[in-house]
């Protein structure tokens, strides 16, 4: 399997690298900001989450206003996002070489097997869905959809993306984590979050149980050339992750090992056909 550089999303300034440009970073703070329930923020809401201060979110709000990634509606005197996130959003769906060949077989084996099937990256202490196929046996207690954010810490897709990242990372996240988690929370998440990295290292997945009567279970995918996914598939049951444990680690491990080849032959192919000469 190739080896993979973790990007845990905020490099730091190195030998020959430039000075991060700050407006920039805190614009992108900004857009960050709105998520799905948060259709609309007005400058001290945005302040909060960033924690930056509110003349500074204010400048930057008109320069978004501007450049047309935020709208701002008087009446409400708030801003949402604009037209132009959802093409890069768009863009960025249509160019991922690793959803164009995992999401047909994402998709025969959610059907096959009447089990949800999702992809997903790490962003800062969230995963973040890049697909997800909902085939239950009951209506689901959840709706998941491309784009939505989870807890890192509490789920099997993020705790199988912890178990990729080199021990500097890895610490740092812990650290961050248990920022947001105190005491007696933090100290079970943290025996959970060891358990379940331990697991990866031995058997390649992951198990969580979160939401009620949900069993998921993940592992994570490195591929040439493109940031770790996380493949998990999870199914609604009454019954105890040990039950049915079996059952879909083998729908996991061969639907992840079948999207790692036919990955590992494209980019085969691709390098092949490039001309001599050329980087890719």
């Amino acid at each position: 399997m190739p080896n993979n550089t973790i990007n845990t999303g905020r490099a730091k300034p190195g030998k020959g690298m430039a000075t991060p440009n700050r407006s920039l970073e805190r614009g992108i703070a900004v857009l960050r900001a709105f998520r799905a329930g948060s259709s609309m923020l007005g400058n001290s809401e945005i302040a909060e989450r960033t924690g930056l201060s509110r003349s500074t979110v204010s400048r930057l709000t008109q320069s978004l206003v501007q450049t047309g990634m935020l709208e701002y509606i008087p009446q409400f005197r708030a801003y949402r996002l604009g037209v132009p996130v959802l093409c890069m959003a768009h863009a960025m769906r249509d160019s991922s070489q690793v959803l164009r060949v995992a999401t047909p077989m994402m998709v025969d084996v959610a059907m096959r097997h009447k089990i949800n099937v999702g992809l997903a990256v790490a962003e800062e202490d969230e995963m973040v869905y890049l697909e997800s196929f909902r085939y239950n046996r009951r209506q689901s207690l959840r709706t998941v959809v491309s784009g939505q954010r989870i807890p890192m810490a509490l789920t099997s897709l993020g705790r199988a993306h912890l178990a990729t990242l080199p021990p500097e990372a890895f610490d740092a996240m812990m650290r961050l984590m248990a920022g947001k988690n105190r005491g007696q929370r933090w100290r079970e998440l943290r025996r959970e979050i060891d358990a379940a990295v331990a697991c990866v290292h031995e058997n390649g997945y992951c198990v969580a149980s979160w939401q009620p009567q949900v069993v998921a279970m993940a592992t994570p995918l490195r591929f040439d050339d493109h940031a770790v996914h996380v493949l998990n598939v999870s199914v609604s049951t009454p019954l105890e992750a040990a039950a049915v444990e079996s059952f879909l680690a083998a729908a996991l491990m061969n639907l992840a090992a079948a999207i790692q080849d036919r990955m590992s032959r494209e980019e085969q192919g691709a390098h092949a056909a490039s001309p001599p000469g050329r980087t890719r």
